[in-house]
């Protein structure tokens, strides 16, 4: 600590010099509905089909050789073989990270779908007909419940599979798909638009005139956050076991580094606040948007105090200036009106990165 405390003297701003949100190029004027990173590639797909980057989502070009499908590219996934995609014309898989697309239906018996995720070695589809399932890599596809249900959003702690739906609040299932079991309790939003676990934590977005909910205990009950959120529709989230980022259907993005406790708007450069997805990678928070494409914000922007882009000696130097109760202080990056230990931890989490 005496080390620290060599630093100590500056004093803290009172707002953060933070960068803004910068536009993807080969996205401007877009509707981008879907997000996926892995080995480097990021994809984003929306109305026009699939796009593909290969400079952590600063640039995009189409990738839809193979997949013919009219109309939007709603959810990807990927086990260690292949990347998928769900579209309004079904499930297409890639073998070459996004490359070109080979189509794999066989056995959904509508080709509208909302949802797609990877679990151990299931992949789960979900659309307005109900719940499907794969046990062999999207070759071919099985009814797994919730028939005539119009499930749009799907993910899984362990071997415990989510989903929320439009117009019946969520549901889990145990077994992987053979039964499910309504978890509405503390839930006042029918209709749920996105889910997202984050560790064992769940969160999901509600409706229009609600926002996000988050249960603690595996579906079992929810409560309403607040905490900086605004009453919105939430279509987005992501993390990186770090901070969680939620999107809002108008009001933009928020992050939380408190597992939803208190969450901070960045909205910096986004010209389109209705995001319909998030991504986190490579450094930087990936965002999708309802008409103006995809944009990027780097994560060490969040503590970057003294904005030279870079987590360093400096910014450690302001942070310990500011230590203790401190009002609307950059440096309280957790928004409990106290600079400590959660900040702190925060800090050094991004040090020496630069965006």
């Amino acid at each position: 600590m005496l080390a620290l405390a060599m630093f100590v003297g500056v004093v803290a701003p009172t707002s953060t010099a933070r960068a803004q949100w910068h536009a993807a190029a080969g996205t401007t004027g877009l509707n981008m509905q879907s997000l996926l990173s892995r080995n480097g590639i990021n994809l984003a797909g929306g109305a026009t089909g699939a796009y593909r980057s290969l400079d952590a989502a600063a640039s995009f070009t189409p990738s839809n050789s193979g997949n013919d499908a009219v109309g939007p590219t709603r959810g990807f996934t990927f086990d260690k073989n292949y990347i998928y995609t769900c579209t309004s014309q079904g499930v297409f898989r890639s073998a070459n990270n996004g490359v070109t697309w080979v189509a794999k239906s066989s056995g959904l018996t509508s080709l509208l779908t909302s949802g797609i995720f990877q679990a151990q070695t299931h992949i789960f589809v979900v659309g307005p007909t109900g719940v499907f399932r794969s046990d062999n890599q999207g070759d071919s596809w099985t009814a797994a419940g919730l028939a005539g249900v119009d499930v749009r959003c799907v993910t899984a702690i362990g071997t415990t599979v989510f989903v929320g739906t439009n117009g019946s609040g969520t549901y889990k299932s145990t077994n992987w798909g053979l039964t499910w079991t309504a978890s509405n309790t503390g839930l006042t939003s029918a209709n749920i638009r996105a889910i997202e676990a984050k560790g064992d934590t769940l969160f999901v977005g509600g409706q229009i005139g609600t926002s996000v909910f988050r249960s603690t205990d595996l579906g079992a009950s929810w409560t309403l956050l607040g905490g900086g959120l605004v009453t919105s529709s939430y279509r987005g989230f992501a993390n990186d076991g770090r901070i969680i980022v939620a999107g809002s259907f108008g009001a933009g993005v928020f992050y939380s580094v408190n597992n939803g406790a208190r969450w901070t708007a960045i909205n910096t450069g986004l010209t389109d606040l209705s995001i319909f997805d998030l991504d986190i990678n490579d450094g930087y928070i990936v965002a999708a948007t309802n008409t103006q494409g995809v944009f990027r914000f780097a994560l060490s922007n969040l503590v970057d105090l003294d904005g030279d882009h870079c987590i360093g000696a400096t910014d450690l130097s302001i942070f310990l200036g500011a230590w203790g109760p401190c009002t609307n202080c950059a440096a309280d990056f957790d928004g409990d009106g106290t600079v400590g230990a959660i900040d702190l931890a925060m800090l050094l989490s991004y040090w020496g990165s630069c965006g």
